[in-house]
């Protein structure tokens, strides 16, 4: 039994996603949510398999949500549901740890099969985003061949290395991840060593240049 929470601030667009998973015997909804900050406290109190986010939400966005459950280690696997379809926000979706990227004029469609998939430990993204998807991975391949240092970082390095790639100083990346400025400057030492690059400068110019295939 898969548990389900839907969170998004348009009751109408709820019910839809509620219809469209209520056949399925195999999921149980445990709430609903009308706000990214309901959403988080109903996260944080029924640690649901899949929680599906509007992006655009009061209070906290989607994303806002999918970090701070990235950052607390919380258990729900999230699936933004989104009316832009742009690589940019894809990228900063899979940044922010969500496992599933599903646009709203397919989601009625889609959303059983993107939480049947998030749920079994794997990704989703809508049809229509999927070339994206697999050019980042291609490029991810490339980079790794051309900096093998890159395959050694663990998932706490790679997650800072995009966000100097964002051009966020280690205080945003400190207060984005809820850490110490002191533990994300040891990780940029270390990132920098693994990496063979020296100098502050130079790192952040390889994670600019880099962030699209990371």
């Amino acid at each position: 039994m898969i548990s389900l929470l839907i969170a998004d601030d348009h009751p109408l667009f709820r019910q839809g996603i509620r219809r469209a998973v209520e056949e399925d015997t195999s999921i149980r909804i445990v709430g609903e949510a009308g706000d990214g900050a309901t959403a988080l406290r109903m996260i944080r109190d029924f640690s649901p398999d899949v929680t599906v986010l509007d992006i655009d939400m009061p209070l906290m966005t989607g994303l806002q949500v999918a970090k701070t459950v990235q950052a607390e280690h919380l258990s729900a696997a999230v699936i933004i549901l989104t009316i832009y379809n742009g690589g940019d926000l894809l990228d900063e979706a899979l940044d922010a740890g969500v496992r599933g990227y599903v646009t709203k004029e397919t989601a009625v469609l889609h959303v059983l099969e993107a939480i049947r998939m998030v749920a079994a430990g794997e990704h989703y993204v809508s049809p229509g985003m999927s070339g994206h998807l697999v050019g980042r991975r291609q490029r991810l391949r490339a980079l790794v061949d051309a900096r093998p240092g890159l395959s050694r970082l663990t998932p706490s390095e790679r997650r800072i290395l995009r966000l100097i790639g964002a051009n966020m100083t280690s205080k945003e990346i400190a207060d984005d991840l809820c850490i110490s400025y002191r533990t994300v400057e040891t990780h940029r030492t270390n990132i920098a060593a693994k990496l063979n690059i020296r100098g502050s400068h130079a790192l952040l110019k390889f994670a600019i240049e880099n962030r699209h295939a990371m």
